[in-house]
């Protein structure tokens, strides 16, 4: 493991966030590496003091008194007015949970998703674990997939774009076997995870950070995409952006 991996992984590390194989990586690397020793005992104090720190702002016990003097007196309602308000606030009450409960339970499911594609990312860059394809050109790496997925992903040469391809290989996400394509902009990995959907809407990017790494996704042509790197979150916008005008230009020739 390289000092630039390791400290990738650094906060990952003090926050327990790996499993036991990257965090004895890790911790291997740092027994042998003085510069990242003092980067992990660095950000330990750093955390040390943030939760030892107050960032609580108390309200004057004042305040209360003082805002509920300044709203206007109402009539003190009827009995039966209160009791219908109460039966009527159930109900609705009642019918909102089972709205909530759900969109929380799809949140929690896009949440847990999310970081099995983070950690698919953090797996492929262990030495060795980049490809199962190893090649810049795309009409080698797409049929590489075929027979091994129900749907091969696209394969797309963004070189001119700035964005190299470097090959792909078969990854599992939400304990289904998925294509991943694998680009590089500089010194950056960007691993492109493609998976079948049901839906055929479009869904429109949005970006989400996890353990220090940007991850946009959206969908398209019933397919689930998401783009995950170091790269700040405007270069990877730029990418999915590029990426997605080529597929449209392929589809329509």
């Amino acid at each position: 493991m390289t000092c630039d991996e390791a400290r990738l992984l650094l906060h990952a590390l003090i926050d327990g966030e790996l499993d036991a194989g990257h965090a004895r990586e890790v911790e291997a690397h740092v027994a042998t590496c003085a510069a990242c020793a003092a980067e992990l005992a660095a950000q330990r104090e750093m955390k040390r003091v943030l939760a030892g720190t107050s960032l609580r702002y108390t309200a004057p016990a004042g305040l209360r008194m003082r805002i509920e003097a300044s709203l206007p007196q109402s009539k003190q309602p009827s009995r039966r007015a209160v009791l219908r308000g109460f039966a009527m606030g159930s109900a609705v009450s009642a019918l909102a949970a089972t709205g909530l409960v759900a969109i929380v339970l799809r949140q929690d499911d896009q949440q847990r998703i999310l970081s099995e594609v983070v950690s698919a990312h953090l797996r492929s860059l262990q030495a060795g674990h980049l490809t199962d394809v190893l090649s810049t050109d795309q009409h080698t790496v797409k049929p590489w997939f075929n027979g091994k997925l129900d749907v091969a992903p696209p394969v797309i040469d963004l070189t001119a774009q700035g964005f190299t391809l470097v090959g792909g290989r078969l990854d599992y996400i939400d304990a289904r076997a998925i294509g991943a394509v694998v680009y590089r902009r500089r010194q950056h990995v960007i691993n492109l995870f493609v998976a079948q959907t049901t839906s055929a809407e479009h869904r429109a990017p949005t970006t989400q950070t996890m353990q220090g790494f940007n991850c946009r996704r959206w969908g398209n042509r019933g397919l689930n995409f998401w783009a995950v790197s170091d790269l700040g979150a405007d270069e990877l916008a730029e990418f999915v952006d590029k990426f997605e005008t080529a597929m449209k230009g392929n589809t329509e020739g």
